[in-house]
């Protein structure tokens, strides 16, 4: 076995809760291009779970807040 590779660490330049809102707001852009149906429902289901997400990040991140 050769040396251990080591691996390379690069923190996050946003919050993973900024991210997510982000992703949210993108998501919900496109889908208001779109006219009603299957895909513009899935966009904004995929907006909303990453909504979730976020909020999710914050009670992890702010302590006692249960």
């Amino acid at each position: 076995m050769g040396p251990k590779k080591r691996r390379r660490y690069a923190p996050q330049a946003d919050l993973l809760e900024a991210r997510l809102l982000e992703r949210a707001r993108e998501l919900r852009d496109q889908a208001a291009a779109l006219l009603p149906g299957i895909e513009k429902d899935a966009l904004l289901k995929l907006a909303r779970q990453a909504e979730a997400g976020a909020s999710m990040t914050e009670w992890l991140r702010v302590p006692g807040s249960a």
